[in-house]
């Protein structure tokens, strides 16, 4: 009977043994699973703090949307009419089937021998930033659409009046404001004109992969765009590019670190400054949206760099001290990927009222 008791707690000891054997070898077997999981969820957790789903509309209290506006609006954007010389539209500098680029340093102003002295930013998604231009000089699109038709190095339009009695002679404009502005007498004023292009602008909205992986699908994000999301949140980045355009958001100097001559060759630009000529405003620009930004170089304000690799070393330099590596550097590319979006085909050209003329 004690023989038997032995024997039986023997094989019991070993069955145990044995289980916890194999419970510890499942365990190391779940581990790396589990830690890449948890390494994942921690990443959404984090995305979802510092950025946001692109909003679907774009819409300002102040200018409301109508069909009949953004239908005027893409009209004007495309329509020639609005440099001095009749060479260039909006669509020239911020060509909509180029991601709203022009790929071009700086762009060729209307009499072909002028050129801008910073590059041409995107225009879409730009609705969403806290102010237009790369020194915060305009509030709005609205406003903004109104600088660059009488600036003299660009479309050159001589006054204001000199446009609305242009546009005036044109037929089917007479139709299209009355159309966009039912309730006054004579709609075709630059005030109009800034505003219907605005609205236009406010359709150019460009959703992407990043979206859906914020919004719960894990799957628009490959494995190796979510690592260099590590990257870029790990490295420091989201300081200046967070929210829902990663950027757009505020004012920042160039270089916090170093001097401007230590990354930026040619004229020195003082950003903001050259606005204001308030000593805090020296070398102030707008944190870029990183929205498309694989396909809207050339990169910097001065549009000097080709190569968003080396733009991001720059950064990672200038602005965060840090000395990024290949590795680290190819990483945030590839995340920045996922960041490529679209928006409705039919604003991609000019619409068929033009061809009349």
């Amino acid at each position: 009977m004690i023989r038997s008791l032995l024997t039986l707690g023997l094989a019991t000891a070993v069955l145990t043994s044995c289980g916890n054997d194999a419970d510890s070898k499942k365990a190391e077997i779940k581990d790396p699973i589990s830690s890449s999981a948890k390494k994942w969820l921690k990443l959404k957790d984090d995305a979802n703090t510092y950025f946001a789903v692109l909003p679907t509309k774009a819409e300002n209290a102040e200018n409301p949307t109508s069909v009949a506006k953004v239908e005027l609006g893409q009209a004007l954007y495309f329509d020639n009419r609005l440099s001095k010389d009749e060479t260039q539209s909006c669509n020239t500098c911020h060509d909509l089937q180029n991601y709203g680029v022009d790929s071009k340093p700086v762009s060729d102003g209307d009499d072909g021998v002028s050129k801008g002295t910073r590059n041409s930013p995107t225009v879409l998604n730009a609705a969403f930033h806290v102010s237009q231009f790369w020194d915060g000089r305009a509030k709005d699109v609205e406003e903004q659409a109104g600088m660059p038709i009488m600036n003299p190095v660009e479309m050159n339009i001589p006054s204001e009046e000199f446009l609305v009695k242009r546009l005036k002679k044109v037929a089917f404009y007479k139709d299209m404001f009355s159309a966009a502005y039912p309730d006054q007498k004579d709609p075709i004023t630059y005030e109009n004109i800034r505003k219907a292009i605005g609205v236009f602008e406010r359709e150019l909205i460009t959703p992407s992969n990043f979206d859906k992986y914020l919004a719960g699908d894990d799957k628009a994000m490959t494995n190796e765009e979510k690592e260099g999301l590590k990257t870029f949140i790990d490295q420091g980045c989201i300081t200046c590019h967070s929210g829902a355009i990663l950027g757009g958001n505020m004012m920042q100097k160039f270089p916090i670190i170093g001097k401007y001559e230590d990354y930026l060759s040619g004229t020195v630009d003082m950003g903001h400054y050259e606005e204001t000529k308030n000593d805090m405003d020296k070398f102030m620009f707008k944190v870029p949206s990183l929205r498309n930004i694989t396909k809207t170089g050339p990169y910097m304000h001065d549009g000097s760099i080709s190569d968003l690799g080396t733009t991001i070393k720059i950064m990672g330099k200038a602005e965060l001290n840090k000395d990024l590596t290949d590795a680290q550097i190819k990483s945030i590319v590839t995340f920045l990927g996922s960041l490529t979006g679209d928006f409705d085909n039919k604003y991609k050209t000019a619409p068929a009222v033009l061809a009349k003329g």
